[in-house]
């Protein structure tokens, strides 16, 4: 990947040509398999674990989805904020949250990333700008305004990732959201992760709109639709959308088509889907045809993938390790981190 010449200032990776085809250089491929290959391991060994009755409650996992995560590494800034739905997981990890840390919070111990008390929806960690995944649908649209409202006011030229699902486009919360973004220029990047069933049913049952990306288009704000299987293709459309933003323009709508393997959430046997209509989308996994582009491009070799694959396998590992020997939250602690203490003197 290109230099950072300042935190500030983030250059593109450098472009080469492969086989006649535009492409990025082998450290931005590692980047993008590394952590597309991170979250399909971490969430496979997270439905293992719950088969186990050692997760419990919701959860939501992220496999199909994974080229949005790893855009997420070198499409915007560390200075960047993220705000997300439950689904999120592998958002999560690839702000660079532990596995480990991850892990041991859907376990519910100490050790997680909130010590134990947010689960599977309600990753966060401030020192990272990941302002979570929320558990009621649609709520981090304003939310994600809100911190855009903020970054602006401060003067920075940060902006603030917004993503929901297709379902969560149902919301009015959005359409305030977005009047309000368009109207005072807030440094927002809306993203719709539009993996086409909602919680269970069609977006082409709950909607005359098909095309989620035209919900911008009423609000005047740019918008367009991306191919969520592709690193390369969200990877750009990140660049070309912070940008935008970054230049004072306002807020940008990217609609992610996207695919999820697994149902809405482990309870989920996905039976609205037609074997044929996975399988079909099997053919475009994200991780397996970043591989195969890396090996079949000379870009490295399958030694260097494999050995790759295993450092990570043994990670996943030893996170599963860590969340089962580490201690449950105090029961003293029921109470702690709920606010936060401060001194208000207007009020003595």
């Amino acid at each position: 990947m290109s230099a950072v010449s300042d935190k500030k200032k983030k250059s593109a990776p450098a472009k080469a040509s492969l086989n006649g085809a535009a492409a990025y250089d082998k450290n931005t491929y590692l980047t993008w398999f590394e952590t597309m290959y991170r979250v399909r391991r971490f969430e496979e060994r997270t439905l293992f674990a719950y088969s186990q009755q050692k997760i419990r409650g919701f959860c939501h996992v992220y496999i199909g989805q994974e080229a949005i995560a790893a855009a997420l590494v070198t499409g915007i800034r560390k200075e960047d904020k993220v705000v997300t739905a439950y689904r999120q997981h592998g958002v999560a990890l690839a702000r660079g949250l532990t596995s480990n840390s991850c892990m041991a919070e859907l376990f519910g111990k100490s050790t997680g990333c909130v010590k134990g008390k947010g689960g599977s929806m309600h990753f966060f960690s401030a020192e990272l700008n990941y302002f979570g995944g929320n558990g009621i649908v649609g709520a981090q649209i304003p939310i994600g305004t809100g911190i855009a409202f903020a970054e602006k006011y401060r003067g920075s030229d940060n902006l603030c990732v917004t993503m929901f699902g297709d379902g969560a486009a149902r919301q009015g919360a959005l359409h305030e959201a977005f009047n309000m973004a368009m109207t005072w220029k807030l440094p927002v990047l809306y993203i719709c992760e539009n993996n086409k069933y909602a919680m269970g049913t069609s977006v082409e049952r709950t909607s005359n709109v098909t095309e989620m990306h035209k919900l911008g288009l009423s609000y005047e704000m740019p918008s367009e639709s991306v191919d969520g299987m592709s690193p390369e293709s969200v990877h750009e459309a990140f660049e070309r959308a912070a940008a935008h933003i970054r230049a004072g323009k306002g807020p940008y709508y990217l609609e992610i088509n996207t695919y999820r393997y697994r149902g809405h959430s482990v309870s989920d046997p996905a039976k609205y889907r037609s074997k044929d209509e996975v399988e079909d989308y099997r053919t475009k996994d994200p991780v397996i045809v970043t591989e195969e582009k890396i090996v079949n491009n000379k870009i490295a070799s399958q030694k260097e993938m494999d050995a790759l694959k295993a450092k990570i396998d043994q990670e996943v590992e030893d996170a599963l390790e860590f969340a089962e020997n580490s201690p449950y939250p105090l029961p003293s602690e029921l109470y702690d981190d709920n606010y936060t203490e401060a001194d208000y003197p207007f009020l003595t």
